[in-house]
């Protein structure tokens, strides 16, 4: 996992800087086929070669030091990513990994998928599900969620899959305003044809969502597997290996089967922002 952030950190920074492969090779003398394979997690760079490439990249302190640390910790197999550092770090790992997938399944039981959210259901969300943050918290939790959801919209935008319990659009974040406006907002972002959500309703009884919300993230095969991804009270963790990836996608294959049609989904979330 910290494998794969390092190669994807590497490939920033090289677009940051301008660069291409061929430049870089030119300017430092690394094999083309070696640096394809760093940036594409194949090989763990050297720590000479990762301080060859911060250098041409022009990287300093403290992401410097980031990414050296990074580099001997990528031996070790997945990551629990907890709250200690700031809101840049926090999220810089799904973020990454969101940016570069190819298609995304999310469930979740009880909230909004972040990249279909409003920014006034955002800012209710994240003040009601981490109130001892401050104001300017919020903000900056705000303003990363907002900046997330070019991904559905660039070029080639994600393909997104979205389930939600009934319960994330009968829960009234924010008041009957804000709910109002997130739920007409959906019915408007999943007219993109990349786009697909589906409601679990009331009535289907018990499902093996229950349990809690997870992201499936898929990638282009030179990009590496699929990674599952978990948001919970410990923090971020990202699972990686094949039987965990091969549950993951059980489950959503069970919610999807169990979930109104995407049609009906549509006419159920009028019906509940008719009634805010």
């Amino acid at each position: 996992m910290r494998h794969r952030r390092l190669a994807s950190e590497l490939r920033r920074l090289r677009r940051a800087a301008a660069l291409t492969q061929e430049d870089v090779v030119e300017k430092t003398g690394i094999n083309t086929a070696t640096l394809f394979r760093i940036e594409t997690a194949r090989v763990r760079p050297q720590p000479r070669t990762l301080a060859t490439l911060l250098d041409v990249y022009g990287v300093a302190d403290p992401k410097r030091s980031e990414l050296m640390i990074l580099l001997k910790e990528a031996a070790q197999r997945g990551w629990l990513h907890t709250f200690a550092s700031e809101l840049p770090e926090r999220y810089a790992a799904y973020i990454e990994f969101e940016t570069e997938a190819d298609e995304v399944l999310n469930y979740e039981c009880l909230f909004i998928p972040g990249l279909l959210q409003t920014e006034d259901y955002a800012r209710a969300a994240i003040r009601g599900a981490l109130p001892e943050s401050t104001r300017d918290e919020v903000e900056s939790r705000v303003e990363a969620r907002m900046q997330r959801q070019v991904v559905l919209t660039k070029e080639h935008p994600l393909k997104l899959w979205a389930i939600v319990d009934e319960a994330a659009i009968r829960r009234a974040v924010g008041g009957g305003d804000v709910m109002r406006e997130q739920l007409e907002h959906l019915l408007r972002i999943t007219e993109l044809p990349t786009v697909q959500l589906q409601v679990i309703p009331f009535g289907a009884g018990a499902h093996p969502g229950m349990p809690g919300s997870f992201v499936v993230m898929k990638f282009v095969e030179e990009l590496g597997p699929e990674l599952v991804y978990i948001d919970s009270q410990a923090g971020d963790l990202f699972l990686e290996e094949e039987s965990d990836i091969a549950r993951y996608n059980l489950v959503f294959t069970h919610l999807r089967a169990g979930a109104l049609s995407p049609d009906a989904s549509a006419s159920l979330i009028a019906a509940v922002a008719g009634g805010q």
